[in-house]
């Protein structure tokens, strides 16, 4: 059972991994993971919340159930530092003027004195350490514990430089007459610059990591916090969450929809672009479905409330980024591993680097001052915040795109599929059958094929009929109506008796001209469903149906195509409408007449070759979608949808898709470029500071490279904000396609007599480990076998044989 947890006082990577191995300690927890950006837990255990929460405790921070209140701090992060940094900074600059103003010949009055001077500097020392005090307070604390983080290494640090320069000022009064030279050993100042810089690096970050969750606030924002309801004759302003199911309200123009529901008087435009992406109104009319966070644009609307509180489509959006954002990505696992020895390894560091630099130069002031830089300069931070950052951003920048995520792991691994499935009805074409050829040889076509289709519930009849309300055309009296098996309809019209159905029905039943059949096979190779209609064994015309291609459709197949994917079609309609489809869109590969069961283990098949993306509605293709490495459910406000995908499309288009995979894309560079920064940085920092390139670098500026590096990480992290995901122009082919090699070979087979023999042969060769796909024709007398490695003739040729089948030869 999972559980997620509200975590307080961490500060670094330290931090989260000390909390995690804490909790993973303990019996009956399957699974924990902290994510430092959100100061957030997620649990996988049977164990009470108390047990978990005390665990937490005893590491030495705060826990609570998630939604229970919580101990934290009243302000945010950022007004808790800026309350720390301002007078911090105001006093770093007068302690600054005081200490180093004689460098450049700077008017000190009275300061000049040196015993007066350091009394001073004393004192700013310990107000800013006063008012930097969590440092000290939870360094110390980690340090008992045994679990050192941040705040340990600059409480060492600080602490250090203090204690060095305390000694040097009393050795000042002690012997007056080297005064001079023990006021140059003073390194009060570094204990301020330290404190103070550090603090405003914290600040830095703490304001970035405010933007970049930015998108889960605007979210959460677009809920109103009232509803307007009829009781009786009488409409009441109420809290939103005291709506309940039934309930109807009303939404007026310019306000948003307070909850799901479904339109029972007027009609409008709303404007669904928060949940959708999608920037064009949407048209609203009775019977239509509201969600919450909409905006009506220009009607009184009046609905029915389906869905309130934590089921609207809105809360579980809200809910879906905010466990996506709290997840962890597999490519953070070298961070996280590093980050549990980081303090302790730093510490141990700059205890040699004092060691040693004390033995080379025999000087301690130089030796504690390389110490002091080696604690001081190492981050940690920027290692736990490499991955949540980026994955935190990208979540929220697809949530406005209308694209939702399942966790980090999805976002990480969408990008590195190479192959991606398409289901016909749903992404490709809208489901919606209309009447598109009308071949009439009796001016009353219509009105007989309407009148017999209207009686009908197959979605073919009621576009016929449709058809015919649309033409004002007013059905007729029918009687003795029957559904045939064989896909055909039969009644009796004024007197004559009517069929209607497909030319292999209605050719059972009369005597077809050559004309008629060719004129329904040149509809049915252009993707139509031709039906024929007759009276009294005279053909009336033929109409032909059709699924329509959804806008966008081939524009993002031939962008998936551009970025390296092979694409396929994946449909269970006939051979015949599925290549009428592909020349309209392009695919690589098309695969018809297949059953929900057989979609799933022929993803199966494609999964050897590699990570296989599955698009579909959510619903009919829950199988596929779920067998899939990643599986992306079209206009998925449903909850199969959300049960089955790894990815959910709230808008209509395909175009979406394309948008999650540049998405993924562009996040798993971010990461890897946060990656680079945090670990280069502490690789060429910890040495650099420690003097291991002969350079020495004084502990105020490492404080300062060290409060700049969360920050970067931060910054750079939010540049995903500025990309268009929708634009094109960047694409690059990956190199999965290039070096997926993908072989065939023709193996000729004899006594292959009927349809039966085909399914033998295609699932003794499908056996074979390496056999992608094996097209198998009894006509052609051969199998098309794809291999994704070399496999041998002699494995083809035994396989084939194996199931009674003579092989002939194999190219």
């Amino acid at each position: 059972m999972k559980k997620e947890f509200n975590v307080t006082g961490m500060s670094c990577a330290a931090c989260s991994a000390t909390v995690e191995k804490a909790v993973r300690s303990l019996a009956g927890v399957e699974s924990a993971s902290v994510n430092l950006l959100t100061s957030s837990m997620t649990v996988d255990s049977n164990l009470s919340d108390d047990v978990i929460i005390k665990a937490v405790e005893k590491a030495g921070y705060g826990a609570a159930l998630k939604g229970k209140e919580v101990k934290k701090e009243v302000s945010s992060d950022e007004d808790l530092m800026k309350k720390r940094l301002y007078p911090s900074l105001v006093l770093l600059f007068f302690h600054l003027y005081i200490s180093m103003g004689a460098m450049i010949n700077l008017p000190l009055g009275f300061f000049t004195n040196h015993s007066i001077n350091a009394v001073v500097q004393l004192t700013i020392s310990i107000v800013i350490i006063f008012i930097n005090r969590k440092f000290f307070i939870s360094g110390t604390k980690s340090l008992l514990r045994k679990a050192p983080n941040m705040d340990s290494l600059v409480a060492l640090g600080a602490s250090a430089s203090f204690i060095y320069s305390y000694v040097n000022m009393l050795l000042m009064f002690l012997y007056p007459e080297h005064a001079h030279s023990y006021y140059h050993n003073l390194y009060f100042e570094a204990v301020s610059t330290i404190l103070t810089l550090i603090t405003l690096g914290k600040c830095l970050e703490a304001r970035s990591k405010t933007k970049t969750t930015d998108a889960i606030n605007s979210l959460i924002k677009l809920s109103p916090e009232k509803a307007i309801v009829l009781r009786g004759n009488e409409e009441l302003s109420i809290d939103i969450k005291d709506v309940k199911v039934d309930d109807i309200f009303i939404v007026y123009p310019g306000s948003s929809v307070p909850v799901d529901g479904v339109v029972i008087s007027g009609d409008g435009s709303f404007d669904e672009s928060s949940l959708t992406g999608e920037s064009m109104p949407v048209n609203k009319s009775i019977g239509s479905n509201i969600f919450a966070g909409c905006i009506c644009l220009n009607s009184n609307i009046k609905a029915r409330a389906t869905r309130v509180g934590e089921d609207t489509t809105l809360s579980k959006i809200i809910k879906l980024v905010e466990e996506a954002s709290s997840s962890k990505a597999p490519i953070s696992r070298a961070a996280d591993k590093v980050s549990g020895i980081f303090v302790p390894c730093v510490i141990l560091i700059a205890l040699m680097t004092f060691i040693i630099q004390l033995i080379i130069t025999s000087s301690l002031s130089f030796a504690l001052s390389h110490a002091v830089a080696v604690l001081v300069i190492s981050c940690p931070c920027a290692l736990g915040l490499a991955t949540p950052v980026a994955i935190m951003v990208s979540t929220g920048k697809g949530a406005k795109n209308g694209i939702l995520f399942k966790d980090a792991a999805v976002l990480e691994n969408t990008c590195k599929a190479g192959t991606i499935v398409f289901d016909k009805t749903g992404p490709i074409t809208t489901g919606k059958m209309k009447v598109c050829d009308v071949i009439s040889f009796d001016d009353e076509l219509l009105k007989y094929a309407s009148s017999i289709e209207a009686k009908s519930e197959h979605p073919l009849a009621k576009a016929i009929s449709n058809y015919g309300k649309e033409q004002n055309v007013k059905p007729i009296e029918v009687e003795n109506f029957k559904v045939l098996a064989g896909n055909g309809v039969e009644a009796i019209i004024d007197n004559s008796h009517i069929i209607g159905g497909s030319v292999r029905f209605v050719s059972s039943r009369i005597n077809l001209e050559n004309d008629i059949i060719e004129k329904c096979t040149f509809l049915s190779n252009e993707g139509k469903t031709p039906l024929i209609f007759t009276k009294d064994s005279s053909v009336l015309g033929i109409i032909a149906i059709s699924d329509s291609l959804k806008e966008g459709s081939k524009k993002a197949i031939d962008e998936l195509k551009n970025m390296g994917l092979k694409t396929v079609l994946l449909t269970g309609d006939n051979n015949r409408t599925a290549n009428a489809i592909n020349k309209l869109v392009g695919f690589d590969e098309v695969i018809s007449d297949v059953l929900p069961d057989g979609k799933e283990a022929y993803i199966r098949k494609l999964q050897k070759s590699g990570k296989v993306i599955m698009v579909g509605d959510g619903i009919n293709d829950s199988p596929a979608l779920m067998r899939a490495d990643i599986g992306i459910a079209i206009s998925g406000g449903t909850d199969a949808a959300i049960g089955s995908a790894s990815i959910i499309i709230m808008g209509e288009t395909i175009e979406n898709v394309v948008k999650a995979i540049r998405l993924s894309r562009r996040t798993l560079i971010n990461i890897k470029e946060n990656l680079f920064w945090a670990f280069i940085y502490n690789a060429i920092g910890i040495p650099l500071a420690a003097g291991v390139f002969g350079l020495s670098l004084n502990p105020m500026f490492a404080s300062f490279a060290m409060s700049l590096s969360s920050f970067c990480v931060v910054s750079n992290a939010l540049r995903i904000n500025m990309m268009d995901i929708s634009s094109s122009k960047k694409d690059r082919k990956y190199l999965f396609n290039k070096e997926r090699k993908e072989m065939t070979k023709t193996i000729y087979i004899e006594e292959m007599m009927c349809q039966h023999c085909e399914k033998r042969v295609k699932k003794a060769l499908e056996a074979l480990d390496g056999v992608v796909e094996a097209n198998v024709s009894f006509k052609e007398k051969c199998a098309i076998v794809t291999l994704s490695k070399n496999v041998s003739d002699d494995e083809l040729k035994n396989a084939v044989e194996a199931a009674d089948y003579p092989v002939t030869k194999i190219e």
